[in-house]
């Protein structure tokens, strides 16, 4: 039988209510392999970019468990934890729990740094069913005795190749360490470096492998574009494509924090809303940027790579890395971002003088040669604030009559007689 509802899943009713409500149909190949095996207890390893559905594929099951085996946590403890590396995507994987859990009776909350931990603990105080957390935090809160990983019998580590990319390494040994050797175990990565696949044999049990490859997500369901542009006029390309109305709802990729705040600022040069976020942003700042591009109040948003795993937004109709990124695999993960549930999305790079062997390894990733498009003419843009006050600066100091000529000139004559 082909399985085309979550009521065929044979996933209980308080669940399959909820997803009926928020119009969640037809499951994902990922969440068909993965909901009947995890039903059945069994660990896995799942290899999986975002936007392939795989909130579900590992929160429906785990839920169901919980139900299904009512126990009053212990104090401080919880039955099931989720680490994910970053604070915006512990908050989409709670949101997402949320919505399936609605008619379940069961506590869940969410930890992550950037916040005073006092509502956090709090909220551990009486014991969760389940608990979404970053791993920094998480051990912070353990180290100080507010939480206690004795009772957990789920464990799910998302995104597990940025939490390694992150230097997490560590911090999740020691949160292992803490946790019941007898559980069910979930692992999910966009890659398969050999970090991952060492962590993966000594957390995972027989388990079972489902892998949705990233090329087909990525080269089926996307237009892809590549301007070969200098690096200098990368704002002048930006601002020109901009001009273009149906580039509505779009991310654009800076490799570094620096670099995003820069683009920022340009873009408001040019009279268009945007905001940042990135690692130097405080969690208020991020979640404010984010809820006004969900909301249509910005038009773009500006991301670093690591920032970026967490966003979760529907009809980005463009991705452009501004930036090609150091890592190639990040190439896909961004341009997953649009072309989601079914949708048409455009990826556009620019490549310059200098990331001509970032754009092979990218290629080489995706295995597909990604059309180079003709440059059209560039908007002549006013130069910012910045660069007006350098170039009054530089003619100040630049000799503009003949006195100060011959003044320079004598200075020079002198100082290279001193070197003699």
């Amino acid at each position: 039988m082909t399985i085309t509802s979550f009521h065929h899943l044979d996933l209980i009713e308080e669940l399959t209510r909820a997803l009926d409500e928020n119009n969640y149909q037809t499951p994902t190949p990922i969440q068909l392999s993965a909901i009947p095996s995890l039903l059945e207890n069994q660990d896995l390893l799942g290899i999986a970019q975002t936007g392939t559905g795989k909130t579900a594929a590992f929160a429906l099951p785990t839920l169901q468990h919980l139900f299904t085996t009512p126990c009053t946590p212990k104090p401080c403890a919880t039955r099931a934890l989720v680490l994910a590396p970053t604070r915006e995507l512990a908050i989409q994987i709670a949101d997402n729990c949320e919505i399936y859990a609605k008619y379940l009776s069961l506590r869940q909350t969410t930890i992550f740094g950037g916040v005073k931990q006092k509502k956090q603990v709090q909220a551990m105080s009486e014991g969760v069913d389940l608990l979404i957390a970053t791993p920094g935090r998480l051990l912070d809160l353990m180290q100080q005795g507010h939480i206690d990983l004795g009772s957990v019998t789920h464990l799910i580590l998302d995104e597990a190749d940025r939490m390694l990319d992150m230097g997490f390494i560590n911090d999740i040994k020691k949160i292992m360490a803490n946790i019941p050797k007898k559980r069910q175990t979930l692992l999910f990565s966009a890659t398969m470096p050999s970090s991952i696949s060492k962590l993966a044999n000594s957390l995972l049990n027989d388990p079972k492998r489902v892998d949705v490859t990233p090329e087909v997500v990525t080269v089926r369901k996307i237009k892809q574009s590549v301007y070969k542009i200098s690096k200098k006029h990368k704002r002048a390309l930006l601002a020109t494509l901009l001009q273009n109305e149906d580039i509505a709802k779009t991310i654009i990729f800076s490799r570094t924090k620096h670099g995003a705040n820069r683009i920022v600022k340009e873009l408001e040069h040019e009279g268009i809303t945007t905001a940042a976020i990135h690692g130097n942003k405080s969690q208020t700042a991020r979640q404010k940027a984010l809820d006004a591009f969900k909301k249509g109040e910005i038009r773009t948003l500006v991301a670093t790579d690591i920032a970026a795993r967490g966003i979760d937004v529907d009809n980005i109709s463009h991705v452009i890395n501004y930036d090609l990124p150091s890592e190639p695999e990040s190439y896909v993960h961004r341009i997953g971002r649009t072309a989601r549930a079914g949708t048409k999305g455009t990826a556009i790079s620019f490549c310059d003088e200098t990331e001509g062997k970032l754009l092979n390894l990218v290629e080489k990733v995706i295995k597909f040669k990604i059309p180079i498009v003709k440059t059209p003419d560039l908007l002549k843009l006013q130069p910012l604030e910045k660069e007006i006050q350098q170039r009054k600066a530089a003619v100040k100091k630049k000799p503009n009559n003949a006195f100060q000529k011959s003044k320079a000139k004598k200075q020079r004559s002198r100082l290279g007689k001193n070197r003699k």
